[in-house]
């Protein structure tokens, strides 16, 4: 009798193990994923014509080429494509990039924006080269200037030619922020902030170029 009832307890227990890992890894189904190839109809940029989809040879993707003629309402990215209908509150989410402005310096840089509220209000993470309190961090904005709130000190992106892999991982309940970067089990940077609980995601860098492909989120959806 002891036994089995060891047995259903153990059984008991690594069900919720695995139920507590599969939330934390897996906030919710997937909600959109685009790849490029049928256009960019699904994605609102902040300047639509410094935006454009492009043959390359790994198929479609989405190319940032310009400077957008963007002036946001306070320190913050200039160049950022939303995606369309679509607001999250815990989420993950993978992308693959390529930076394309090799004369950027120390701040060569990828975005990526998420809970975005309005152009006021959100958080993005700047991919930068060499970190410093506006480069390579986690970033939020809060009716004020962009200010970091990372956890860890950057090591800094190690950006090349090629193509990378980035993954999002966010929770709102105990305000988790993960970014990775190439290494999906370790990340490049962490924060925790509750300020946003919800909101939009989008693509883009502060005032560089580059291509993005290979699109995928998934989290709990929130009707607007």
């Amino acid at each position: 009798m002891l036994r089995s009832t060891l047995a259903f307890l153990a059984v008991l227990l690594l069900s919720a193990m695995i139920s507590q890992a599969g939330e934390s890894c897996c906030p919710g189904p997937l909600v959109a994923e685009d790849d490029f190839e049928q256009g960019a109809d699904r994605w609102q940029p902040t300047d639509a014509n410094a935006w454009r989809v492009v043959q390359s040879d790994r198929g479609k993707v989405y190319n940032q080429f310009q400077k957008s003629k963007y002036n946001p309402p306070h320190r913050s990215p200039h160049n950022v494509s939303l995606l369309k209908d679509v607001v999250v509150s815990d989420f993950v989410l993978e992308v693959d990039v390529q930076s394309t402005h090799t004369t950027a310096g120390a701040h060569q840089d990828m975005c990526l924006f998420f809970n975005y509220q309005d152009p006021a209000h959100f958080y993005y993470v700047h991919l930068g080269k060499r970190p410093d309190p506006h480069s390579s961090q986690i970033m939020v904005v809060d009716g004020a200037a962009r200010k970091m709130i990372t956890n860890n000190t950057s090591p800094g992106i190690a950006w090349t030619d090629g193509w990378h892999h980035v993954k999002i991982v966010r929770r709102t309940e105990d305000g988790t922020i993960e970014i990775y970067f190439d290494d999906m089990d370790k990340p490049v940077m962490t924060a925790n902030d509750k300020t946003f609980t919800h909101g939009r995601v989008g693509l883009g860098s502060f005032d560089d170029h580059g291509n993005w492909d290979n699109f995928k989120l998934s989290g709990k959806t929130i009707e607007k």
